[in-house]
């Protein structure tokens, strides 16, 4: 392979396969879900559930990249420096800002998935109810854009390379 001048960089060349746009009456309805599920708790179990509410949400992104930035470091990923935390919905928390192999996404998102799960099962005996039932809850809400594009892209090859965006999600191949 020759060598490239200095100041030059490489070009991959990415051929899509499938992309997906996420509809705003979707989105909006999505983000209506913390607002119905705080007013719940607070009317069901007590006033002092918001503050529950507000701290679980904050434990709950905090877990989900302990344990992303973790699988990362296990399985030795070259991906773990294009994985930064976001803050735009629907892709709140730890995601690749870059194209991502879908398999390594899936790795991440299932390990993340049933950690948090066992996690929030042992915690369950120590915390308040209302607690719990706002973790499970942000838990829940922050993974499900993740598995809808996972579920979207199941029958595409598996070498793939997913690209999310603030209004679509795409997938490549290389």
């Amino acid at each position: 392979m020759p060598e490239q001048p200095l100041g030059q960089a490489t070009f991959y060349q990415y051929r899509l396969l499938k992309k997906v746009t996420l509809s705003k009456p979707v989105l909006g309805i999505y983000l209506t879900l913390p607002c119905l599920a705080v007013a719940t708790e607070m009317i069901i179990l007590s006033w002092d559930s918001f503050l529950f509410f507000l701290l679980a949400f904050a434990l709950v992104l905090w877990i989900h990249f302990v344990i992303g930035r973790s699988v990362l470091f296990i399985l030795g990923s070259v991906y773990a420096k294009r994985w930064h935390f976001v803050l735009k919905t629907p892709w709140l928390g730890y995601m690749p800002e870059q194209h991502v192999s879908s398999r390594m996404f899936k790795k991440v998102q299932l390990h993340t998935t049933w950690i948090g799960f066992c996690l929030f099962g042992v915690m369950a005996f120590w915390s308040p109810t209302s607690f719990m039932l706002s973790a499970l809850f942000w838990h829940i809400w922050l993974l499900l854009p993740r598995y809808y594009a996972i579920l979207r892209f199941m029958g595409q090859h598996k070498d793939g390379m997913l690209k999310f965006n603030d209004q679509d999600i795409s997938y490549y191949m290389q």
